[in-house]
């Protein structure tokens, strides 16, 4: 990526019913390069106005569209079609999301240009298969009742900019496999990437309505997650706005999925083979410069390894190649904005002054005059109370914790106010297994780490609540139905 300061990507209208409208509101939305901390795209900003008519035309789609009279088969071949559209610009995506939000070109390629397709094309076969209505033997001997599945309604998607196009075909697809409509509003930050729904469903002759895109801050997502005419809210984003939206929804009895924060551990036990390990803990450590919600920032290892398990981390810490997030080398890119490293540089500075040992990084990257780079930093010679062990950076910063038997360590990483993901490394699978289970969290992997389409994720404790992905994720866009009869 060049040092520029013309504008890549534009976007000059809002999509609503179908159509490309101009926003009521008079100003913009600028997207600035991680990289090169210049302009790279712009968008409309929308008005309460814009989200009413986005809102509105969500609701016509659901009752008055033949939306909502197809068949299920007619709406998951539309979801395929929808998946295509969306497979034949993944390229592309992939570009705009590298130019947003910094992320290298390798891991938007790989998750964030074709997972849409692919989280479509699972979500449109779990509609095949899940009944619409089944009959049922009433509990009591006498008579049945049939028990329907239909769609919740109109769903707000608030969706952040991490994984921006992921996390959002986390919530399009099930809602639409579920005959929902969407109002989707992306993160300021990454704006740009989101319209490429809009033209995927335009192309895919989604019915005017079924997905509608408008844009804005924190502002806009209040007023969006408040309206009186949404059914249903999904939010990925930190504990903080989770905590207010999960408010709102509960004062006017609105379901909500809530995908939080998280402080996850990864539990190295003595047995480890610490050159696995470490390949591993590449992708669960550091994915997205630490930018990423599963992210196993805690490290626990034996006391009778510690030193070791210390080096290997370091090691890998300072081997990962900082650079140009469009260079295919690059593994590790800069932070979204001045205002994260900021905040990751803060924590860095509490770490410091509370005592613990910077084994590696914890700096600026000399190499770079601009963007917003930061060193992977591990810590080291801390316990779990210490400060940077037990917040959210949302940044390449990892503790290594000692622990001094399985109890302890399951203890250590129960011990923190999320719960969402984490790992355990260990040369016994049975062993691994058996700790995973005791571990309080959404998702664990033994040996490795990855989000599966057919098994729910999210969290426990401050890490949210409901499930994403899934037949899980599917029900959780249906309102269910009883209807009783004498035979």
């Amino acid at each position: 990526m060049s040092h520029q300061t013309e504008l890549q990507y534009q976007r000059e209208h809002l999509f609503i019913g179908g159509e490309w409208r101009p926003s009521t509101s008079p100003d913009t939305i600028t997207v600035i390069s991680p990289f090169t901390e210049q302009p790279v795209g712009r968008a409309p900003d929308t008005s309460p106005a814009d989200i009413d008519a986005a809102v509105a035309a969500a609701r016509h789609a659901l009752t008055r569209s033949a939306w909502a009279t197809w068949d299920v088969e007619t709406r998951a071949a539309a979801i395929d079609r929808f998946a295509d559209a969306l497979e034949r610009r993944a390229d592309e995506t992939a570009r705009i999301v590298t130019a947003e939000n910094g992320m290298p070109i390798w891991g938007s390629s790989a998750v964030e240009g074709p997972d849409p397709a692919r989280v479509l094309r699972h979500f449109a076969q779990l509609a095949r298969t899940t009944p619409q209505e089944e009959r049922r033997p009433a509990a009591s001997g006498t008579g049945t009742t049939l028990v329907r599945r239909e769609p919740v309604g109109v769903v707000a998607a608030v969706v952040p900019w991490n994984y921006p196009q992921s996390l959002a075909v986390f919530k399009i697809a099930p809602a639409l496999a579920a005959g929902c409509t969407v109002v989707v509003k992306p993160a300021p930050e990454t704006v740009l990437d989101a319209f490429q729904f809009a033209d995927a469903a335009q192309e895919a002759g989604l019915p005017d309505g079924v997905i509608n895109i408008v844009t804005g801050g924190r502002d806009a997502g209040a007023y969006l997650v408040s309206h009186p005419g949404v059914d249903k809210v999904a939010f990925t984003g930190s504990t903080e706005a989770g905590r207010a939206i999960g408010e709102v929804c509960g004062r006017l009895l609105r379901p909500v999925t809530l995908e939080l924060g998280g402080k996850s551990a990864a539990i190295v036990l003595d047995d480890a083979d610490l050159g696995r390990t470490v390949r591993g803990l590449t992708w669960v450590c550091l994915a997205h410069s630490g930018q990423t919600c599963y992210t196993n920032s805690r490290i626990l290892a034996p006391r009778s390894r510690y030193d070791e398990v210390v080096d290997a981390i370091a090691d890998l810490a300072a081997s990962l190649q900082i650079g140009d997030p469009s260079d295919p080398a690059t593994q590790l890119g800069p932070l979204v904005s001045s205002r994260q490293r900021e905040r990751v540089e803060s924590a860095i500075a509490a770490g410091r002054a509370g005592g613990a040992r910077v084994v590696t990084g914890g700096r600026r990257p000399a190499a770079f005059e601009r963007g917003w780079f930061i060193e992977p930093t591990v810590f080291a010679d801390l316990d779990n109370s210490h400060t940077v062990a037990r917040e959210e950076i949302f940044g390449p910063v990892l503790t290594v914790i000692p622990y001094d038997d399985i109890d302890d360590a399951v203890a250590i990483a129960d011990d923190s106010p999320y719960g969402l993901a984490g790992t355990v490394w260990t040369s016994d699978e049975d062993k691994g297994i058996e700790i995973a289970r005791r571990v309080r969290t959404g998702t664990v992997g033994v040996n490795f780490y990855d989000i599966d389409l057919g098994a729910p994720f999210g969290g426990v404790k401050a890490s949210g609540l409901g499930r994403e992905l899934g037949p899980e994720g599917l029900a959780s866009y249906v309102a269910y139905k009883s209807v009783y009869l004498s035979r």
